[in-house]
């Protein structure tokens, strides 16, 4: 067993704690926005899935031992040019749930010295493994509050989310809006002001 098993852990628990926070809402809530430039609850999950797919390639680039910087990516042009709003959101939450189980298998694989590898990011940051998968995480568990706020100014214009009809419970800011901004997470930081559009 891993030596990590606790952040593997962690890193997994992203999907239920996603899971939880969608489950009761309906089509109509699951793509309602607060304002044009604010995200949507799908589209907080489509960022998630596109954040998976990132760190996917920077744990990758850490172990190779490539000297080339870890890529950040252009969060609200990813979400608006995949058009994510007209997504079903439990296809999204699958994605993500896909992405993260196959990824734990790797992390389960690798050694104590492999934890501690690392690569310098988009930042100039030298940042470990271990930083990667944890800030994941933690950036993951930031969104679920997202859309828990997002549930919440729907409230407060009478929406009226979790009483409407339920969509299928199984396999599915910070300031400002989030826009303009690449995503950063990776060095551990920043992870606030990476939160998107809530």
């Amino acid at each position: 067993m891993s030596s990590f098993a606790q952040e593997i852990e962690a890193y997994l628990r992203t999907y239920e704690e996603l899971k939880s926070a969608i489950k009761g809402l309906n089509e109509e809530e699951l793509h309602w926005k607060p304002a044009p430039s604010k995200w949507s609850v799908t589209e907080v999950l489509a960022h998630l899935v596109d954040h998976a797919i990132v760190i996917s390639f920077r744990i990758r680039e850490i172990l190779s031992g490539s000297e080339t910087r870890l890529p950040a990516f252009a969060q609200d042009a990813w979400i608006a040019g995949q058009r994510a709003n007209e997504a079903e959101a439990v296809d999204v939450l699958e994605a993500f749930h896909a992405l993260v189980e196959y990824h734990a298998l790797l992390l389960r694989r690798l050694s104590d010295a492999d934890w501690d590898r690392s690569a310098v990011n988009f930042k100039g940051e030298t940042v470990t493994l271990l930083q990667v998968v944890r800030a994941f995480a933690a950036h993951a568990h930031n969104h679920v509050g997202q859309i828990e706020r997002i549930k919440a100014a729907a409230g407060t214009v009478g929406k009226g989310f979790g009483s409407w009809s339920a969509v299928s419970s199984g396999p599915g800011s910070s300031s400002g809006s989030g826009a303009g901004g690449a995503e950063s997470v990776g060095s551990g930081s920043g992870l606030a002001a990476q939160e998107g559009r809530a």
